[in-house]
């Protein structure tokens, strides 16, 4: 059995690639990093190291290999003889990967081969969708019509968090660090015909629960820990977590998500409220030694209104939440300087020629912002650029206590 994963990042060989193989696949990694592809080629196996405070446990992923994916014909053959597919390569990239993609599909319809289900492991909201748009600028009419029936897009929810760490002189450069969490969940209403026999994945429908809880509540989450702990100088997501002003605001954005998630999709608030707990807990794992700059990198990506910040601050609007926790995350966002992220410096530019609201809602792609909002989000921004966070969680927690109606 061979699985393709297109992308050899830390997501790829951290966690796809590590279930696959000890799924037993042969595992080809498709990428544009030739000096990962020549390592791989040449070793046929990768450490992931999964680290805790209790101690870490290597695990030695074998039965790999490499093929450059600049050569698109290369990518297709691979993907015309895989048994099952992944997508590991961002977002903002999936569009060009699309051709070789659809050269390897369209060569599998050719031939008749059994259907191929891709799993999309992307922070994306209806990644499936999107990849299908991309693909069919590549197929023909009559490849389109009969697409359903030898291609599955499988939505996925990638739970575990693999930072990127720095290595040492002389260190294997195909090492990945990673938490123990390693569950899989994935779009069952994806796949065609049978679904692949692969270690810890959980197939669910209806997918979006595990979606909107991924994005919503671990990314939004993640984010705004990063945001509110660059504010104080942290350099480390555990230390963020840790400092319990930052806990208590990032507790209460997630809280309100949870119950946005509740009511958007019949899930259990009680479940989402479990995940929220323990996934703070996993954000203090002090051995995983994520970053405050990592998690917090590209801020225009993270205010679109289908990603994390914006995206649950719209859920909530949509089930009559409370959003001023999040009303903290978007100043929080839009405070953020990196002089090292170019897409934090343009927010900052951006705010100051055109002013706070006009840049959100530029950003974020969307007019859906009720003026209270827009001028929470204004009082919060000024708070935080006069260094008073106390302050602007205190603010958080007067106006949403005046809103409760006494009963």
């Amino acid at each position: 059995m061979k699985a393709v994963i297109y992308g050899a990042g830390n997501i790829g060989r951290g966690f796809i690639g590590q279930l696959m193989s000890q799924s037993g696949y042969e595992v080809v990694f498709l990428d544009i990093a030739e000096a990962v592809i020549d390592r791989l080629n040449q070793d046929h196996h990768y450490p992931v190291v999964v680290v805790g405070d209790d101690g870490d446990q290597v695990i030695d992923v074998t039965n790999v290999s490499g093929v450059n994916s600049k050569d698109e014909e290369a990518a297709a053959k691979q993907i015309f003889e895989a048994d099952v597919m992944a997508t590991s390569v961002g977002v903002n990239v999936l569009k060009f990967i699309a051709r070789p993609v659809a050269k390897g599909i369209s060569a599998r319809i050719k031939a008749k081969r059994p259907p191929l289900n891709i799993l999309l492991c992307e922070n994306l909201i209806e990644a499936d969708r999107y990849l299908k748009g991309e693909l069919f600028k590549y197929l023909s009419e009559d490849e389109q019509k009969v697409f359903g029936q030898y291609v599955g897009l499988v939505e996925a929810s990638i739970g575990r968090m693999v930072p990127v760490l720095p290595k040492a002189e002389g260190e294997n450069p195909l090492k990945v660090c990673v938490e123990s969490f390693d569950i899989l969940h994935l779009d069952k209403a994806g796949f065609v015909g049978e679904i692949p026999p692969i270690k810890n994945i959980l197939p669910y429908a209806p997918f979006d629960y595990f979606i909107q809880r991924k994005l919503f509540i671990h990314n939004m989450c993640h984010a705004m820990t990063a945001y509110l702990g660059s504010l104080r100088g942290y350099e480390y997501i555990w230390e963020a977590v840790s400092d319990p002003e930052i806990r208590y605001c990032v507790l209460e954005a997630g809280t309100a998500a949870a119950r946005a998630i509740a009511a958007d999709t019949k899930g259990d608030l009680g479940d989402l409220l479990d995940f929220l707990n323990k996934l703070l807990f996993r954000f203090d794992n002090t051995a995983l030694q994520d970053t405050v700059e990592r998690v917090g990198r590209d801020p225009v990506r993270k205010l679109k209104a289908n990603d994390r910040l914006v995206g649950a601050f719209l859920l909530c609007k949509k089930h009559g939440i409370e959003t001023v926790w999040l009303d903290l995350a978007l100043a929080a966002a839009l405070s953020y300087r990196n002089k090292a992220d170019d897409k934090s410096m343009e927010i900052q530019r951006a705010v100051a020629a055109e002013g706070l609201k006009a840049a959100l809602i530029r950003y974020a792609g969307t007019e859906d912002f009720p003026e209270a909002d827009l001028e929470s989000i204004s009082v919060l921004y000024g708070m935080i650029a006069e260094g008073s966070f106390t302050a602007a969680m205190r603010y958080c927690a007067k106006t949403l206590a005046n809103r409760i109606p006494n009963k």
